[in-house]
């Protein structure tokens, strides 16, 4: 009688226990993906700042009367 109390018992915890446990499968999903690469659209120039356009102004100004200078000096010969 112990034996098939004993035995009995085995098998309920053995079911119990196996039936509790959730088997879960993984599956591996591997996905090709084609990309398009976009060709570079031509930029618009850089914005200049106003210390730049301030200086190319002063620039043009300074190369005018460089020029007037160098007339000048090339008359007097």
């Amino acid at each position: 009688m112990k034996r098939s109390f004993l035995a009995l018992g085995l098998l309920t915890t053995v079911l119990v226990l196996s039936s509790c446990r959730n088997e879960t499968e993984t599956k591996e999903v591997v996905r090709e993906v084609r990309v398009e690469k976009v060709k570079e659209v031509e930029k618009e120039p850089e914005r200049k700042g106003i210390l730049e356009r301030t200086a190319e102004k002063v620039d043009k100004e300074v190369n005018k009367e460089v020029d007037e200078e160098i007339e000048k000096i090339g008359n007097d010969n």
